[in-house]
């Protein structure tokens, strides 16, 4: 049963700017392996935008917002071999997930382009 859907589109250069202008901003909203997938890419910047927005996308097919106990950095967005992605939920955000929601089966989809970034997210249980 479905129970949250969310979507959220980011700017690219918003997230682009925050990286280049604020310190820490990297490190307090990506994980150690997203970091490394993106700066990997030649598009980098529409690599973390997607993954900004799928971050967002979460908290909003919650159905709570952000919540205590969560971090952005620990909602870790990695692919598949076959490029599909996948959201995996670390450390004490994965407990206060769990403790407010039970087990749940999380689905996300992601787009980007020049200009945009998009994800849709699907919160199942």
């Amino acid at each position: 049963m479905i129970a949250g859907i969310g979507i959220d589109i980011t700017e690219v250069e918003r997230i682009a700017n925050s990286i280049g202008k604020e310190k820490g901003f990297r490190e307090v909203i990506f994980s150690k392996n997203e970091i490394a997938y993106c700066e990997a890419k030649t598009n980098k910047f529409e690599h973390y935008a997607a993954r900004f927005a799928a971050k967002e996308a979460f908290f909003k097919a919650l159905g709570t917002g952000w919540m205590a106990g969560t971090a952005f950095n620990e909602i870790e967005i990695t692919n598949e071999e076959n490029g599909k992605p996948v959201i995996n939920l670390l450390a004490a955000t994965a407990s206060t997930v769990k403790e407010k929601m039970g087990d749940i089966i999380v689905t996300v989809s992601l787009t980007h382009i020049k200009t945009f970034a998009s994800a849709v997210v699907t919160i199942e249980k």
